[in-house]
C-alpha cells in the first residue's frame, strides 16, 4: 500500500477554514507508518542492513481518511483502545508531524501537553526547565520571566523548583509541564492522559483552569480513558477504532457506542 505525501504546510493560512468559529479541521487523513520486518536490538546494526539494502519494510495505517472538525472553545474528546491512533491524531494537530495524506488546518497558537516530561531536561533545575519547555513552546525569555512565578505557584512546587529535574516524581513533572503550557491562554490546547496524573486536588485545580479557558475561547483537545472525565468535560466526542473515525457526537452516544463495540469483540481482539 502506497500513500502520497502532501507538499502544502501542515499549517494552513486560517483563510483556509471554512468558518470564524472553527479552529481544526482534518480531511480525509491517513498516516502510513513504515515498519521493520525484523527486529534490530541496535541503532548501528538497522544502519548497516539498512545500507546492504537488507530490511525489508511494512506499512501500517494509523489512521484511515479521518475528516472532523473542531469549533473555538470546544471541548473535544478522542477514545478508542490503544493502538486506535489517537495519540497520532493529536500529534498532527499539534504539528509534530505531517499526514501522509490528506490535509491538516489549525488556526492559532497549539500548547501540546502529549507526554508528561516531552521536551524537559532532567539535569536541569525545576526553573531552567520552566524557561526551556517555555521557549520550545514559542515563548519570548520576556514573556516568560513575566509568567515564572505564576508558573510556580500553581505547580505548587516552589521548594522544589531549584531541585534537578531527575528527582522530580511523575505526579511533579505533570504539574510543572501543565503549568509552563497553560500559562498564558493558548489557543489551543492538547491534553493526552496527563490528567490522570496527580492528587485529586491537583486534578480538579487543571479542570477549573481548563474551564476558564474554555470561556475565553480556548479550543480542548484532549484524549483520556477516564469516561466519567469525558462526559464531565467534552462537548464532543470521536470514537476512533484501528485508525478509522467510527463517529462523532454527544459524550454518552460516542461512549455507549465504544463500550458495545468492545463487548462484541472476541476475546483478544
Amino acid at each position: 500500500m502506497s500513500l502520497h505525501t502532501v507538499s502544502e504546510p501542515l499549517l494552513s493560512m486560517e483563510t483556509s477554514l471554512s468558518s470564524p468559529a472553527e479552529m481544526i479541521r482534518l480531511e480525509n487523513v491517513s498516516v502510513c507508518y513504515r515498519v521493520p520486518r525484523d527486529h534490530f536490538t541496535t541503532f548501528k546494526e538497522y544502519a548497516i542492513r539498512l545500507l546492504q539494502g537488507k530490511v525489508k519494510h511494512d506499512s501500517f495505517l494509523a489512521l484511515k481518511n479521518v475528516s472532523l472538525s473542531v469549533r473555538k472553545g470546544e471541548v473535544f474528546g478522542l477514545i478508542g483502545h490503544n493502538g486506535a491512533g489517537k495519540s497520532t491524531l493529536l500529534k498532527l494537530v499539534a504539528r509534530v508531524m505531517r499526514p501522509s495524506s490528506g490535509r491538516v488546518v489549525v488556526r492559532g497558537w497549539v500548547a501540546p501537553l502529549l507526554e508528561i516530561g516531552a521536551g524537559f531536561h532532567p539535569d536541569l533545575t525545576g526553573r531552567e526547565n520552566v524557561f526551556l519547555n517555555g521557549a520550545i513552546l514559542g515563548f519570548p525569555q520576556q514573556e516568560i520571566d513575566g509568567l515564572f512565578d505564576s508558573i510556580v505557584e500553581f505547580s505548587e512546587l516552589q521548594d522544589f523548583i531549584d531541585a534537578p529535574l531527575r528527582t522530580y516524581s511523575s505526579g511533579m513533572m505533570a504539574r510543572l509541564g501543565f503549568a509552563v503550557a497553560t500559562g498564558a491562554r493558548p489557543d489551543v490546547l492538547i491534553v493526552d492522559e496527563i490528567l490522570g496524573v496527580g492528587d485529586e486536588a491537583f486534578q480538579w485545580k487543571c479542570y477549573e483552569r481548563i474551564k476558564g479557558f474554555c470561556k475565553e475561547g480556548t479550543t480542548i483537545f484532549m484524549v483520556t480513558h477516564n469516561a466519567s472525565l469525558i462526559e464531565m468535560m467534552c462537548h464532543r466526542v470521536a470514537w476512533l477504532d484501528h485508525g478509522r473515525l467510527m463517529g462523532v457526537g454527544g459524550p454518552a452516544e460516542m461512549i455507549q457506542s465504544y463500550r458495545e463495540h468492545q463487548h462484541a469483540q472476541p476475546a483478544g481482539k
